[in-house]
């Protein structure tokens, strides 16, 4: 199974992504029945669109897993659904900042994930790795490419299965924000196998709630 796994270079006036430091990490690692092929994206909301197609084009996978940051966020986070929506309230690395403005113009109004969110969930719980089921991938460039990856599935790459998966701060960008959550990259990188070990394995996804109130 040939897997493209994305990451995002530093952005926010951060000075790393931990998105980005386990690009290559991840593109050394040998797990069974999997070819993984990694790309590092900027944080561009102009850029990320003609990068994405033409490495789809490249390496023809038959799974896109993105990997953003999410800092504050406690928990890896797996996101369920890509929203056509920019709503930026920081500039980009490029200096953009769209408000209110379509992913792709007059596309549908959201898509779903394709890997096995559930299964997925089960398995970090399993190992010990905090982890839940995001219902917003929020508005930014992570979720313009989660929209994205599942556009080019629907329309130019049939077949091709698309997620997302959120990280939090690292221990050393935590201790600039005073009470923040963080996880290191070691467990991170644990976290990434075992999602990609599920999405291999997990076809139909498993009955269990992960829902929210609000």
């Amino acid at each position: 199974m040939r897997v493209l796994i994305t990451g995002f270079e530093p952005f926010g006036g951060e000075s790393v992504n931990p998105s980005a430091m386990l690009m290559p990490a991840l593109a050394n690692l040998t797990i069974a029945g999997l070819s993984i092929s990694t790309l590092a994206l900027p944080v561009s909301f102009d850029e990320i669109p003609v990068l994405l197609e033409r490495t789809i084009s490249r390496v023809k996978p038959q799974v896109v897993l993105g990997f953003g940051l999410a800092g504050g966020r406690p928990a890896i986070s797996i996101e369920r659904v890509a929203i056509n929506v920019i709503d930026a309230r920081i500039p980009d690395n490029a200096g953009s900042r769209p408000v209110d403005k379509p992913v792709v113009p007059h596309g549908p109004a959201a898509y779903f994930s394709t890997v096995p969110i559930k299964a997925m969930l089960i398995g970090l719980r399993e190992i010990g790795i905090p982890v839940t089921v995001s219902q917003s991938a929020g508005t930014f460039v992570c979720n313009a490419h989660f929209y994205l990856i599942r556009h080019l599935a629907s329309t130019r790459f049939p077949g091709i299965r698309c997620g997302f998966i959120h990280v939090p701060y690292l221990p050393e960008m935590a201790a600039g924000h005073a009470g923040a959550p963080s996880m290191s990259l070691t467990v991170m990188q644990r976290a990434a196998v075992t999602l990609l070990e599920t999405i291999r394995d997990v076809r139909q996804d498993i009955d269990l709630t992960a829902g929210a109130e609000a």
